[in-house]
C-alpha cells in the first residue's frame, strides 16, 4: 500500500544526526550497532529510522532486550511516542502489545532473559532490535543471533556501556564480527541536543569525570559504582582466578541456592578445597519448580555433598503444604538451611571467601556478571549509597554467593567429613 501524501511529507521533514545514516544504507549489513553515552539519541533515531522502514516496505520487527517482565518494560511506549510526534497515527495501529502498520509491517516485544523458548518459535523477523544491550549476557547472545534467521535479516544493537567486561561491549565493540558497522554516538554529536541535559552535562562534569566519562562520553567504567563486591572481583581478574576450572570427579559437589520463582533461583556448584575454593558453575531462571531444578542438578553427573538452601526454604507452600527443605530431604541429598543472618554480616562472610575463589570463566559468566554489578542502593533523599543492596536482576546471584560465605563460615563444616583428598595440580 503506498503510503499517502501526508506520510510521505512528514517522512521527508525527519532529520537525523549525520552518525545515523548508517542506519539507511542500503547494502546488506548483518549488524547494525550504536553505543555510547546519554544524549546521542541512539534510542530516538533507532525507533524513528524503523518507522520509516515499516512504512516505505512490509516489515517484523521484533524488538528485545536481556529482561523484559511486561510491555511497560519494552520500547512500545517509545515507538507509540514517536508515532504521534511524527504524525504517522493514519499508518500505525497501537495495541496493547504490539504496533501494526496498514501495509503489514509489524513491531512485537519480548525479553531474552525469560522466554528463550519463545524466541526459538518466532518466524520471519527482518530487523531485531536489542535496546539496553548492555546487559545481554553470552548465553543470550548465542541463542538471539541463531533465532533471527531470514535471509537478509539484520540485527540493531543499542547501548550505553557500563563495563569493558561486559559481553556486548567484548562482542561488538572490542572485537567486532564481520559485517557489522560499530559507530559511537555521543551528545556532542547530536545538533538538537536539549539545553536542559547540557546543564545536567556540565554539572556532573564538574562533579565526578569518571562518572561524566561513562554517562556523557560512552567510556566504560573499570567498576560499577557502589559495586559491593568490585575490588574482590577485579582481584579475582588481576590473580587470574577466573580462568578454567576442572570439576573433581573425587570431590562432592556443594548446590548453594538462592530461592525465587517469579524472581529468579540462583545457583552456584561449588567444591572445597583446603587452599581453594572452586566455583564450577553457576545457573539461573525464573518460574521453574524445586523438582526442576533437582532434576537439572542431576544431569549433571556430580557427586552432590550438600544442597544448601537459603532460610526462606523453611516456609510451607500454600499449594502442596511442604517446604522446600522436605522435598529436597525426600530425593535423599544431604541438606542443610542457613540461618538468617543480616545481609551486612553475609556480605563480610563473602569477603573473606574471595581471596580462595577460582570462577570457571566460561560456567560462571553469569554469575560473575551478578557479583561485579552487586550495589547499593542510592538513598532518594540524600541520594548517597545506603547500606542496603539494589535488589534487581543481578541480585539473586549475589546473593546466592554471600550463602557460600555463610556455609564456608558456618561453624560445622560438612566438609570435614569428606574423605581426604590430595590436593590436584590443575592451575600447573
Amino acid at each position: 500500500m503506498e503510503p499517502s501524501q501526508q506520510i510521505k511529507d512528514a517522512i521527508a521533514r525527519e532529520r537525523f544526526p549525520a552518525k545515523l545514516k548508517c542506519l539507511f544504507e542500503p547494502k546488506q549489513i548483518r549488524y547494525r550497532i550504536l553505543f555510547g553515552g546519554r544524549g546521542g539519541s541512539k534510542s530516538w533515531g533507532i525507533s524513528r529510522a524503523l518507522l520509516i522502514k515499516g512504512i516505505k516496505a512490509p516489515i517484523r520487527v521484533l524488538c528485545a532486550r536481556e529482561f523484559q517482565t511486561s510491555i511497560k518494560d519494552s520500547v512500545h511506549k517509545l515507538l507509540s511516542d514517536q508515532i504521534y510526534a511524527m504524525g504517522l497515527e493514519a499508518h500505525y495501529e497501537i495495541t496493547q502489545n504490539t504496533i501494526r502498520g496498514i501495509n503489514g509491517s509489524e513491531f512485537i516485544f519480548a525479553g531474552i532473559k525469560n522466554n528463550i523458548n519463545g524466541l526459538k518459535s518466532i518466524e520471519g523477523i527482518d530487523i531485531c532490535w536489542v535496546e539496553e544491550a548492555n546487559n545481554v549476557t553470552s548465553h543470550s547472545w548465542e541463542i538471539l543471533a541463531p533465532t533471527i534467521r531470514k535471509e537478509g535479516s539484520e540485527i540493531w544493537v543499542s547501548f550505553n556501556p557500563e563495563l569493558p567486561t561486559d559481553e556486548t561491549y567484548k562482542r561488538f565493540v572490542l572485537n567486532p564480527p564481520e559485517n557489522a558497522v560499530v559507530t559511537k554516538l555521543n551528545w556532542s554529536d547530536n545538533p538538537y541536543f536539549p539545553e536542559v541535559l547540557d546543564i545536567e552535562r556540565r554539572q556532573l562534569q564538574a562533579r565526578d569525570i569518571e562518572a561524566y566519562n561513562n554517562v556523557w562520553e560512552g567510556i566504560p567504567r573499570q567498576t560499577i559504582n557502589g559495586a559491593i563486591f568490585a575490588k574482590e572481583v577485579t582481584m579475582a581478574e588481576l590473580q587470574g582466578r577466573i580462568c578454567n576450572v576442572p570439576y573433581d570427579a573425587m570431590k562432592g559437589v556443594h548446590i548453594v541456592f538462592d530461592l525465587g520463582f517469579n524472581d529468579h533461583t540462583a545457583i552456584w556448584y561449588v567444591q572445597l578445597f583446603p587452599t581453594e575454593t572452586r566455583l564450577i558453575r553457576y545457573e539461573e531462571d525464573n518460574q521453574q519448580t524445586i523438582s526442576y531444578w533437582l532434576a537439572k542438578i542431576q544431569s549433571y553427573g556430580y557427586m552432590i555433598d550438600t544442597i544448601w538452601l537459603p532460610h526462606d526454604a523453611k516456609a510451607h507452600s500454600y499449594q502442596t503444604g511442604m517446604t522446600i527443605e522436605q522435598i529436597v530431604r525426600q530425593t535423599g541429598h544431604r541438606t542443610k538451611v542457613l540461618d538468617r543472618v543480616p545481609v551486612v554480616d553475609s556480605i563480610n562472610a563473602a569477603r573473606t571467601i574471595f581471596p580462595k575463589c577460582y570462577f570457571d570463566r566460561q560456567n560462571t559468566e553469569e554469575g560473575l556478571q551478578c557479583l561485579r554489578h552487586y550495589r547499593y542502593e542510592v538513598d532518594p533523599e540524600t541520594k548517597q549509597f545506603s547500606q542496603k543492596p539494589l535488589h534487581d536482576h543481578y541480585s539473586n546471584g549475589a546473593d546466592a554467593f554471600r550463602y557460600i560465605g555463610l556455609m564456608i563460615n558456618e561453624p560445622r563444616k560438612v566438609v570435614k567429613k569428606t574423605v581426604p583428598h590430595v590436593q590436584s595440580s590443575w592451575m600447573g
